[in-house]
This record gives structure tokens, C-alpha cells and sequence, in this order.
């Protein structure tokens, strides 16, 4: 009957651990074994598993995708009107507008650096429901602040207090990965860079037509907030959400399920509290003083016994508030999980796609409003239309064409093509043309190629992001070695993210400052710099190279071996040549 073929080689199989949020039997495999080898005792064949994929759990994805698309509509919405709120400050000069729109946004993302890593690593602690809860109503109140901001220090102290707060993007994320595994993830993933374009199409609208010069009670005055009720606007989105969060939003953290309610843990929050005011010595500290003496003397009976003697009796901890915290693993990313090569570059060249991305949508709103020959002299509302056409055309492209796309090239090629985008995109837009074909400033082409060509470029860039996003989550969430450093691995990523995104603006801004007083095509350096930049990181992607960061079923040669009528079998661990390793399978 042939030679006994060998068992798979266990590197060949994914690490990641998958939880069950919903009633269905888990995958019989985690990963695709090699083309032409029996399944492991006990599992179903490739056919078998790929024939039985997992169905979405759609009501936990309508409420993340509830989630995402308040907070990105209630984000996107500040960027059409910031340029002109920026420069109504005392503080800004005139044609330093682009300087301190930077330094808003800057500010923004550099809070985030500081604090998403911490919120990632929170919710591995306490849970995904309470950090995206807590993050939600505190962005909130910083929408209710940012619309009477009339200063630029007031703008950057709400702005810092908004990034400080907000760590919902990295948490989203890492429930979609809890509650989907590779047989479905993929389809699941396609779907939240869809919400996000939906945000970009709902937040600049938001932005660009609710912004009210004119008093709209005194028809005659001038309205002292003008971007007040985009903001308000924006609050009510995020109060909304916040209600879907605390009535269906379920716990995806495993270890999370078997706390109280999330209502009764906040009472017993203020009950902690409350014995730390009013007692010299709250129960609760001295459990865990107890606890901790045990856990560093458990080998010595005595002492320990000692320390128990010393200690009051159960009976005194009776009024103990239930506990706050799950019990977890207590896994950590370890400096071997986050060393290898795939996932340093994976984390950089993630740097630079949210480099790239924030630094063009802080560019394109001060190029298209900064006057001739620099700019195109368009107006808040026309760059939120804009915007949004460009959003809802990729959209379509997303649920038509994307995930097809990336299902037969897998995720590290699409990742790639869309950093390669990103180049196009930078290098197309300072060469479109003006809306005065007759401007003595400049050499115009008329308003319809002016619309045309934004319209293409701004295309080409949100299909990028949006498509890029996708493989980038997807990337991540399968470098992950378990679930219980999911959220601690996708705040490190969101770290780095708004790294990119503080440094960004702050640079695309003073770049574009600068090209104001170069003739001719001054526009180009800040969009020829971030270019380049994205070329790198084009070319770093292509070392990113792990088979386990495909999703379940995928392989780069499934093509050729639909067409082939033999294919070659590697058996791991066998020496010899390559020709003796390679045995001939017929179908």
C-alpha cells in the first residue's frame, strides 16, 4: 500500500487558541495540513473542515460594528472644519494654519501612544466590556468640550484628554478575534474596515454640514461656537452607543465570564472604596496582604502557618466585596513571541501604514483649502462631500471585489499592495488640477477635472486603508500565541499605530507650511516625503513570511494544485536531498 506517510510536523499547525462564543462545534483543525497527508487521528479531512466553516455570531458583530462606526463617525468628523477652526484662534498666525492642525491631531494620537498599550493590557485584566464602556463615555464628554473650544491651548488640552481615553479601536478588535476562528475569520474581518468607511462617509459629513457661522437664533449675529453642533452631534452618536454597549455587548474574555455583572462589580468598586475611606484596615487589603505572605512562604510551613495565625479568621471577611478582577493565566507576551522577524516587521511596516493614512487625511483638508497656487481654495463642506464619495465608492469595492481578492491572494499580498497604493495615492494628488481653469495663480483645469481627479486619487487612497486595515488586523490577530495576550498584542499594535499618528500630522503639517513659500509645486514636498515613506514600508513587507497568518484553508500554491495532476508532498524532518525529502502523491 505504499510507504506509512509521517504525522504532520506540530510547527506546521497554528498556535493560536480559539474561545466559542456562540453554540457551535469548533474546528476540527487549526490549521491547513500539508496537501496529500492524512488528518490526525480523530480530526476530519481538509474537505471536511473547510465544507463546515463556522457560522458568524451576527448579533456580537452588529454590536461591534455599532461600536466602530460611532466612534469613527464621531472621529472623522473634526477633520473638514479643523483647518478653519484652527486658524480663529488668537493664537495662529496667518499661513501657519497647517503648523497647528498638526499639532491638534499630533496631540490627539500622541495621548493615545501613551495610554492604548495600557488599555490593551487592561482588558486582558478586567474584561473587553468595561475598558470599551468606560472609553466610550469618556470620549464622549471630550466631544462635549471640544465644541466650545475658542483657543488652541484649550483645542490641545481636550484633544490630549480625547487620546487619553479612547483605546476602543484595539479592544474591538481583539473581541472580533475572540469571537471568530480562521474558518470564518476572514469573512468577519472584511466587514469591520467596511464600518470604518461608513464612518468616513457619516463623520465628514457630519463635520462639513453642521458647522454654523450665523447665529441660528440671531440670524444677524455672528455665532460665537460655530463647530458646537458637529461635536453635539458627535456626543449623541457616542450616548447612543454607549446604551447598545451596557444592554447587549457580551464578555469575549474567557476568564471574564465568571465575575458578577458588570453592574454589581462597579458597586462593589464603590464598596472598596468606601471601606478604604471609612477603615484603618479595609478587609479586602488584608486578604490580599494575606494572600501574597502565602503565595512567597508557601515552602516553609511554618512561617506560613504563622502568618495564618496572625491573620483574622474567615469570619471577619464576610462582608468582602465579591472580587473585581477574572483569573486569569497570568500569560504575557514574552520577548521570544515578540522578537521573531515576522512580528518586529509586521509591527513596523504597521507604523507606517498609520503613518501614511493619518498623515494624508491631515494633508488633503490643508491642500484643498489653502489658496492657489499651494492649495485649491475648496471649502469645509466640498471636502467633506468629497470624502464621503470616495468612502462610499470603497465601500462597494470592499463588499464586492476586496475580500474575494484577498481570498485568492491571501493577506501579506494584499497588505502589500496596499502600502504600494499609498505610494500612488501620495504622488498623484499635488499634480490635480485647480477649480479656475482661468487662474492667473496657476495652471488650471477646470472644476470638472479638478472633481474627476480627486475623485481617482481620493479612491485609490481609501481603498488602501480600508483594504489594507483588513489584512492588517487579520496579520495580527493571527501572530497572536493565545488569546490571553490578544488584547495586550493588539494594544501594543495600537501603540505603534498612534505613534504614526502623533508624528503624522505634526510633520505632514509643518511640511506643507513650508511648501507654502515654494515656487512652483511647493505641494509636492510634504506628499513626495510621505511617499517614500510608504515605499519603505512597501518593501519591508515582503519579509513578512509566516504560513500561520493566513486564515484556515489558504496556501499560495492552492492554485497550482487545483491544476496540477500530481503534487509534490514535503515530509518534514527527513534528511536526504530535496528529491528524497518529496514524495509523489496521485489524486
Amino acid at each position: 500500500m505504499g510507504r506509512p506517510r509521517p504525522a504532520i510536523d506540530p510547527r506546521r499547525k497554528s498556535s493560536t487558541l480559539h474561545y466559542q462564543t456562540f453554540p457551535t462545534k469548533p474546528p476540527s483543525t487549526r490549521g491547513r495540513p500539508l496537501s496529500g497527508s492524512p488528518p490526525p487521528h480523530g480530526q476530519a479531512s481538509e474537505s471536511d473542515d473547510n465544507s463546515h466553516e463556522s457560522p458568524l455570531p451576527t448579533r456580537q458583530l452588529a454590536v461591534l460594528a455599532a461600536i466602530a462606526l460611532a466612534e469613527q463617525t464621531a472621529l472623522n468628523s473634526i477633520s473638514p472644519y479643523l483647518p478653519e477652526m484652527t486658524k480663529t484662534f488668537p493664537e495662529v498666525k496667518a499661513g501657519q494654519a497647517g503648523l497647528y492642525v498638526g499639532l491638534i491631531a499630533s496631540s490627539f494620537a500622541l495621548a493615545q501612544f501613551a495610554t492604548n498599550f495600557f488599555w490593551g493590557w487592561l482588558s486582558d485584566r478586567i474584561g473587553r466590556k468595561p475598558v470599551i464602556i468606560a472609553g466610550t463615555f469618556l470620549t464622549m464628554t471630550a466631544f462635549l468640550a471640544f465644541g466650545f473650544c475658542t483657543t488652541l491651548w484649550q483645542a490641545v488640552l481636550v484633544q490630549v484628554f480625547m487620546g487619553l481615553v479612547n483605546g476602543n479601536a484595539g479592544v474591538v478588535s481583539t473581541c472580533l478575534g475572540e469571537i471568530t476562528d480562521r474558518s470564518n475569520q476572514s469573512r468577519a474581518f472584511t466587514y469591520l474596515p467596511v464600518v470604518y468607511g461608513i464612518g468616513g462617509i457619516t463623520g465628514p459629513i457630519v463635520g462639513g454640514v453642521l458647522v454654523f457661522y450665523q447665529n441660528p437664533f440671531h440670524k444677524d449675529q455672528p455665532n460665537p461656537f460655530p463647530y458646537l453642533l458637529p461635536n453635539l452631534f458627535s456626543a449623541g452618536v457616542l450616548a447612543l452607543d454607549l446604551i447598545i454597549c451596557m444592554l447587549f455587548l457580551e464578555e469575549s474574555l474567557e476568564e471574564a465570564k465568571n465575575l458578577p455583572p458588570l453592574g454589581k462589580r462597579v458597586g462593589n468598586m464603590f464598596a472598596r472604596l468606601w471601606q478604604f475611606t471609612s477603615s484603618t484596615r479595609p478587609t479586602y487589603i488584608r486578604r490580599l496582604i494575606r494572600g501574597k505572605k502565602a503565595q512567597h512562604h508557601s515552602h516553609l510551613d511554618g512561617v506560613l502557618e504563622e502568618d495564618e495565625d496572625e491573620e483574622p479568621s474567615d469570619d471577619e471577611f464576610e462582608d468582602t466585596p465579591p472580587a473585581l478582577f477574572p483569573d486569569v493565566s497570568g500569560d504575557n507576551l514574552t520577548k521570544h513571541e515578540v522578537s521573531n522577524r515576522d512580528t518586529i516587521l509586521l509591527l513596523i511596516t504597521y507604523f507606517i501604514f498609520q503613518l501614511a493614512n493619518i498623515s494624508y487625511n491631515s494633508l488633503y483638508p490643508i491642500f484643498a483649502e489653502e489658496q492657489p497656487p499651494t492649495g485649491r481654495d475648496l471649502k469645509p463642506e466640498a471636502v467633506g462631500l468629497s470624502l464621503a464619495f470616495a468612502g462610499g465608492i470603497t465601500i462597494l469595492f470592499q463588499i464586492g471585489i476586496y475580500g474575494k481578492l484577498r481570498e485568492k491572494i491571501g493577506n501579506k499580498v494584499t497588505y502589500r499592495v496596499s502600502l504600494a497604493a499609498f505610494v500612488v495615492a501620495f504622488l498623484l494628488m499635488p499634480w490635480v488640477g485647480y477649480k479656475d481653469s482661468n487662474s492667473s495663480k496657476g495652471v488650471g483645469s477646470g472644476a470638472g477635472w479638478l472633481w474627476t481627479e480627486l475623485g481617482v486619487v481620493l479612491v485609490i487612497k481609501t481603498v488602501a486603508s480600508v483594504g489594507g486595515l483588513t489584512s492588517a488586523l487579520l496579520l495580527i490577530t493571527n501572530s497572536a500565541p493565545n488569546n490571553n495576550v490578544l488584547g495586550t498584542l493588539n494594544g501594543l499594535a495600537q501603540t505603534l499605530s498612534a505613534a504614526g499618528r502623533a508624528v503624522g500630522p505634526f510633520i505632514s503639517g509643518s511640511l506643507f507650511t513650508a511648501a507654502t513659500k515654494i515656487r512652483p509645486k511647493g505641494e509636492a514636498l510634504a506628499f513626495g516625503i510621505f511617499a517614500g515613506v510608504s515605499f519603505v514600508g512597501f518593501l519591508m513587507s515582503f519579509g513578512i513570511r509566516g504560513e500561520n497568518l493566513e486564515a484556515e484553508g489558504w496556501s499560495e500554491d492552492e492554485e497550482e494544485d487545483d491544476d496540477d495532476e500530481e503534487e509534490e508532498v514535503e515530509y518534514p524532518g527527513q534528511g536526504g536531498s530535496a528529491n528524497e525529502r518529496t514524495g509523489l502523491i496521485r489524486k
